[in-house]
């Protein structure tokens, strides 16, 4: 088994879901059809929560919850995995008496576990939905997150790091808007500030060092899809290669240092990795990522998730679960015929949503397909 296989998910009150239940008896992609609206988005976003972070759409625990129920919904799955079978839950309990949200809470084989980092240990997730397409048009901060998304899936520890570099940089601000602050206390801070900030550059240049090799290595594949070249800028990330990270600690804690009344005027820090960007060129063009056509971005950032799963299936062993939401429906015949080739050359279980069946026509005879309506999933007849 080089690839992880959800055999049965189960969700509660979850999202359109009072109780549904989906049982897979062998591989093959996994084809949900249905109309507009009618939950097949909300089923991939539960097998996103068997990763670490907050799902594909990021919402608010209670934002999960069905309407009509109590306001607990929990997500259950069987799989086979990297430590064989399991079976991963998630969830949260009703609201309290006083009406606040119980955390979220998570279970490896009925023992709970502190956090959903520990099913990184079981499976990896990777998805592309159609939120992501104007990735490379939109803010750098979008382009952050994304990375960040790759980065955890390989390495399930650095949200735990961009959250620590987050609280730091909110706790220096805070300080930097009393002149009273303790000047001692704003060194502790930008001390620990800049320990976590390289951290985090040096996770996400390691991981888009290792992509850029994966992009690389499968150049000749798939032509239909466009080679991205990849590239993080950022000050911190260039001397990485170059400089210790002690070395480029000591250089950001100064920077701090020396920035304060700027960084006190403007309200926020204005220097650091929480503003590099991550930067994507159509290689064969030479034009920057966000000057190609709407059709091109879409083909960039798939050729970019199946290098980024290969990657993953390279360094883990196993092959990730794809979530490809409204993917196909955006293609034209030949690149969806070169989608359909790449994921079986892959191997992953995959989910793929779509409103039109049709869409699905040269991988039916060798793919689960469920109708989803209602709040209901039912085998295609």
């Amino acid at each position: 088994m080089t690839a992880a296989f959800i055999q049965r998910l189960t969700l509660t009150n979850f999202r359109s879901y009072h109780a549904a239940q989906v049982t897979l008896d062998r591989a093959g992609p996994v084809v949900l059809t249905g109309a507009n609206g009618a939950g097949k988005t909300n089923l991939i976003e539960a097998i996103s929560l068997l990763a670490p972070g907050r799902g594909l759409r990021r919402s608010t625990m209670d934002e999960l919850a069905f309407s009509e129920g109590d306001g607990s919904w929990a997500v259950s799955a069987e799989i086979e995995g990297m430590q064989g079978l399991s079976t991963l839950g998630t969830g949260i309990d009703p609201p309290a008496a006083d009406n606040t949200t119980n955390s979220r809470r998570c279970r490896i084989d009925r023992e709970a576990v502190g956090s959903a980092t520990a099913f990184a240990e079981h499976l990896r997730v990777v998805w592309l939905t159609p939120a992501m397409d104007p990735l490379f048009n939109g803010p750098a901060s979008e382009r952050r997150r994304f990375l960040d998304r790759l980065v955890l899936a390989v390495d399930a520890q650095h949200s735990s790091r961009v959250s620590a570099l987050e609280r730091s940089l909110r706790s220096r601000n805070r300080l930097l808007e009393d002149p009273r602050s303790d000047p001692h206390w704003l060194d502790a801070i930008e001390h620990e500030t800049a320990e976590v900030a390289v951290a985090v550059a040096a996770a996400r240049a390691e991981t888009v060092s290792r992509l850029a090799g994966a992009l690389v290595a499968t150049r000749d594949q798939s032509p239909e899809f466009p080679m991205p070249e990849i590239a993080l800028d950022g000050w911190m990330e260039k001397l990485l290669p170059s400089q210790s990270a002690r070395e480029i600690e000591d250089r950001y804690r100064a920077l701090l240092k020396g920035n304060r009344p700027r960084d006190a005027a403007a309200g926020r820090t204005l220097d650091g990795p929480h503003l590099s960007d991550f930067v994507v060129t159509y290689a064969n063009k030479g034009v920057a990522a966000e000057n190609a056509s709407t059709g091109e971005q879409k083909a960039l950032l798939i050729r970019l998730i199946l290098a980024h799963a290969r990657l993953i299936k390279e360094m883990t062993g196993f092959a990730p679960i794809l979530l490809l939401d409204e993917v196909v429906a955006h293609l034209d015949p030949a690149r969806r015929a070169a989608l359909y080739d790449a994921l079986a050359a892959l191997g992953a279980q995959v989910w793929m949503t779509g409103a039109d069946p049709a869409a699905f026509g040269d991988i039916v005879d060798r793919a689960h397909v469920l109708v989803v309506h209602a709040g209901s999933v039912k085998a295609a007849p």
